[in-house]
This record gives C-alpha cells, structure tokens and sequence, in this order.
C-alpha cells in the first residue's frame, strides 16, 4: 500500500533531484523510496572491526577546511592518466 509523504527541502535540491530522476528514467518518488528502503534494512548493521593499520592512521590527517577532495582527486588523476 502507497501512503502520501510530505517532506520539506530547499528548492534547489528539488529541482537538481527531479533532474537526475528525469535523466536517470524514475519518478524522484522511486528513487527516494529505494533510498529509504536501504537505509532501513535490518541486515545493514554489519560492524567492521578496523585493522591496526587502520586503527593507527585514524585521525593522523586534518584537511583544511577550504580541501576539496574531489578537485585534489581529479587533478591527481589526470596528472596519472593523461
């Protein structure tokens, strides 16, 4: 059974989401219905227990606040590939 939902979210979010759906062939109903039904899996609270590497990495690194990872990304790949 579909019942109705009434979310509030900017405008512009609305707009970018109705495009992606529109590109994508879905309603930003499914899509966001999809979402909602992920999230809420009961098989989704798998815990990962964090190597020791990891575990002594884990905060070692503080970006600036104005780091854009995926421009650095971008940039290092292209440097890598073209």
């Amino acid at each position: 059974m579909n019942t109705k939902l009434t979310l509030t979210i900017e405008e512009t979010t609305i707009a970018k989401a109705k495009k992606y759906a529109n590109n994508k062939g879905r309603s930003l109903s499914d899509i966001i219905e999809n979402y909602l039904k992920a999230i809420t899996k009961e098989d989704n609270t798998e815990v990962f227990e964090l190597t020791p590497i990891v575990k002594s990495l884990k905060g070692s690194f503080k970006a600036p606040k104005n780091f854009d990872y995926k421009k650095e990304l971008s940039k290092s790949l292209k440097a890598k590939y073209l």
